[in-house]
């Protein structure tokens, strides 16, 4: 059953999108922590810090995203929807 469930989340297309998306934003957000550890013009100081605040914010949904699906495949991996 176990192997049911997995081969079932992973076969999904949303969530393969979700985690695409997840392993972008996390590049994004390594390149906004990046950027703002090098720079010393106040302008682009802030310019970071929402940077980095607005990828924290993405991956924050996304994983929730990601999480809810899961779940729903736990609960009932027929009663899910292939849409």
């Amino acid at each position: 059953m176990k192997r049911f469930l997995k081969d079932s989340v992973l076969g999904d297309k949303r969530y393969a999108l979700l985690l695409a998306d997840l392993d972008q934003t996390k590049n994004d957000l390594d390149s906004a922590y990046t950027n703002l550890s090098n720079v010393i013009e106040p302008d682009l100081i802030d310019c970071y810090i929402y940077e980095v605040k607005s990828a924290q914010m993405r991956y924050k949904f996304l994983l929730s995203r990601i999480k809810q699906i899961e779940d729903s495949y736990a609960k009932n991996p027929l009663e899910v929807s292939s849409s």
